[in-house]
């Protein structure tokens, strides 16, 4: 195992190499830069720009490089645990991340943990209950979840709930207008946060009921399965303790993506709901192409992307003693 553990290691190491020079070639060659921005601002206000101010912007803001040297120069801080400062927001990329990955794990974390939690029984349900009622309304909600844009059935909910029956808050974290502090604001950002969440989970249990079910059924017509209801074992005990096992092995793998979308924000839902998240700061920083921010972001969800597929590749030894890590 220690041994397995190891050699991922030093092939996440190479991934994450090879990721952020594509990463930074792909930004480098978008067809404006900060600086072009920048002065395109001042430009419009009627004020002149001379050689000389733009070649000390660029070098300022380290795009007076070819791309080679620019992703060493890149690199050469990142292992001194450097991410830069952030061209459009002026601070250190860490601290950026920190003040706004709250809003967008709060988001992902509570949606998440609602989907498991209704998506994985209706598939069950609806895999054992194949062709009855249950079964297609799982199947009508399914089709929903993927077929809705989520800027579309985001704009919906906010419609209903919010500026019709005026029941939720329409856009925002808190409510400017009061003074709250301790568990009141904690209330209150929850309050704004309930159709963000809303949405997200009924997007999202689409694809993992989908899943579940194919899953289930597979498992079902098995010769096991039939072995051990042969032998008498109760209904439940053959659902949950032999079939709905082996149905958690590519729900594991599924969970490789999760670890990475608890931190990296749902840009779209965070567009409607005007919500001061991650993802929302991340679309903003791409726009005027903000290198060490796209760069330190996406750095640190592939960090994590890597760390969720190895632990989903040692959940695999759990739920399946069949598999042997070497």
């Amino acid at each position: 195992m220690l041994k397995y553990i190891i050699k991922r290691l030093a092939q996440s190491i190479l991934i994450l190499l090879g990721v952020s020079l594509i990463i930074y070639v792909l930004i480098r060659c978008m067809p404006v830069d900060f600086v072009t921005q920048k002065l395109s601002s001042i430009t419009t206000t009627g004020a002149e720009t001379s050689q000389e101010l733009i070649d000390a912007m660029l070098k300022q803001y380290g795009l007076d490089t070819n791309i080679f040297e620019g992703y060493i120069s890149w690199l050469g801080k990142l292992l001194r645990l450097d991410f830069g400062n952030s061209f459009k927001y002026s601070i250190p990329v860490i601290d950026v991340i920190k003040d706004h990955m709250g809003v967008s794990f709060a988001v992902a974390a509570i949606a998440t943990i609602f989907e498991f939690l209704i998506a994985i029984p209706l598939g069950v349900t609806a895999a054992t209950h194949q062709y009855s009622l249950r079964d297609y309304i799982v199947t009508v909600l399914v089709m929903i979840g993927i077929s809705l844009p989520s800027f579309f059935f985001g704009q919906l909910l906010k419609n209903i709930f919010a500026i019709q029956l005026e029941w939720f808050p329409a856009s925002g974290l808190v409510d400017a207008s009061k003074d709250l502090s301790g568990f009141a604001l904690l209330m209150d950002q929850l309050w704004h946060l309930f159709i963000p969440i809303l949405t997200v989970v009924i997007l999202s249990i689409g694809g993992r009921m989908r899943m579940t079910r194919t899953n289930m059924l597979e498992v079902l017509n098995s010769d096991y399965i039939r072995t051990a209801r042969a032998k008498g074992l109760k209904e439940k005990v053959v659902i949950y303790k032999h079939a709905f096992r082996n149905t958690m092995i590519p729900l594991v793998t599924s969970l490789a993506g999760l670890l990475p979308g608890l931190f990296s924000g749902a840009i779209i839902t965070e567009q409607v709901f005007g919500l001061p998240g991650i993802g929302n700061v991340a679309f903003d920083a791409m726009l005027v192409a903000d290198i060490p921010f796209i760069m330190g972001y996406n750095m640190f969800l592939a960090l994590l992307s890597v760390i969720g597929v190895l632990l989903a590749d040692l959940m695999y030894a759990v739920v399946d003693p069949r598999v042997k890590l070497g």
